[in-house]
């Protein structure tokens, strides 16, 4: 059964009071940065980050010297960065945060086996009882608006009994990393265990699996009985089972999807676009995100809401490790699914005339090629194999 919240709205962001959790959403990228600065800089015992990406730039640069100067103060300083997705970042610039006391350690550094699966996650918690996550990484496109080619997504604070939860979950992850990194029965193992609790306010995690990982199990059965479903999604490209279901929503009530028109990584629109003829035909709404280069994760299936790290795709689905937040309450669902509808006017609006008039036999063939490398390899892989569909900025990551 849902919770019951109060919601409110402001300009600074949505807010929400859902069993006896805080709930603020950020979608403005500078506000973002300020926050996570002003959050770090209050910190008293303790700070503990995992990042996909943490650049080497202006907005990297200042979130680790607001953690340099919180380990200075006697802070607990933790960070786990994937070693992949932050390729380009000097391990030189964390040593003076390791000289001050604090851990910085690469998930999957060697390659072997493990290589391939990837930390996806986004998540900062701040004296174990505040917890951010989203789609966004520390760097300046999802930190800055005022910068060119930034990133339209969002993060979501959470204040509540539920962020103890999370504390165990960064603590298993860190050691993992520190202790047995590239194990991947290890891994698969700490993943497989990890509860799943049938809460208002509940973490979902992911990661390498033979088939769902958890947190799409959850996905998978909110679906099976849904009527309606809202997806603001970066990267869309599942398999023939998990858009069949979608097809079943479809058959029961109403989808309507916010895709990505713009992108650093034309090969991940060209996987989308493959699937759309499939979801036009089931009536859904698409539209496709024009002003800026779309990276939000955001699932609203009826009453309950989604928002985390992982893309609606098959790496996010199966393979790379991913956190997700689950609220299952009413007032918040119909706040985000109000949300996604006010996207409409930034959008594109696909037909399926308009599809139909750009799927040429060659272009289908890319879209193909497309969705067959994005679930394959890393986002920062496919960034680079745009299969003539566009070209691809090399300034930012997935």
């Amino acid at each position: 059964m849902s919770a019951i919240s109060s919601p409110t709205t402001s300009a600074d962001g949505m807010t929400a009071d859902v069993a006896d959790h805080r709930l603020e959403i950020i979608v403005d990228g500078d506000k973002r940065r300020e926050t996570l600065l002003t959050l770090i800089n209050g910190a008293i015992r303790s700070v503990d980050l995992i990042m996909y990406i943490f650049d080497n730039d202006a907005a990297g640069n200042e979130i680790l010297a607001a953690m340099l100067a919180a380990a200075q103060r006697g802070v607990r300083v933790r960070a786990v960065i994937d070693s992949f997705g932050s390729s380009d970042t000097p391990d030189a610039i964390f040593a003076p945060l390791r000289a001050a006391g604090g851990s910085v350690t690469f998930f999957s550094r060697k390659w072997r086996s493990s290589y391939l699966i990837r930390n996806h996650q986004k998540l900062i918690i701040i004296d174990q009882n505040i917890a951010v996550t989203g789609g966004f990484n520390i760097a300046d496109a999802y930190l800055d608006n005022q910068r060119p080619g930034c990133w339209f997504d969002l993060g979501i604070i959470i204040r509540g009994p539920t962020v103890e939860h999370m504390t165990g979950w960064f603590a298993k992850i860190h050691h993992y990393t520190v202790h047995h990194d590239g194990k991947l029965f290890m891994l698969r193992r700490l993943i497989r265990e990890w509860p799943v609790r049938n809460a208002p306010v509940s973490w979902l995690v992911g990661g390498p699996t033979q088939r769902l990982s958890p947190w799409a199990r959850a996905l998978r059965a909110d679906m099976d009985r849904a009527s309606q479903l809202d997806m603001a999604m970066a990267y869309f490209s599942p398999g023939q089972g998990m858009l069949r279901r979608l097809g079943r929503v479809a058959k029961r009530g109403r989808l309507r999807f916010v895709m990505a028109g713009k992108s650093d990584n034309p090969a991940t629109i060209g996987a989308s676009r493959l699937l759309y003829g499939y979801l036009l035909r089931k009536k859904a709404t698409i539209w496709e995100f024009k002003p800026c280069r779309l990276h939000m994760k955001l699932i609203v299936i009826d009453d309950v809401v989604y928002i985390g790290t992982a893309n609606f795709d098959m790496r996010s689905l199966f393979v790379n490790v991913e956190v997700m937040l689950r609220i299952a309450d009413v007032s918040f669902a119909e706040q985000m699914r109000t949300f996604v509808a006010n996207l409409e006017s930034e959008c594109d609006v696909v037909t399926s005339a308009s599809h139909k008039a750009r799927a040429s036999w060659l272009t289908r063939l890319r879209w193909t090629l497309s969705w067959f490398v994005v679930g394959a390899v890393d986002y920062t892989v496919t960034r680079r194999l745009n299969f003539g569909l566009g070209e691809a900025d090399p300034e930012t990551e997935a």
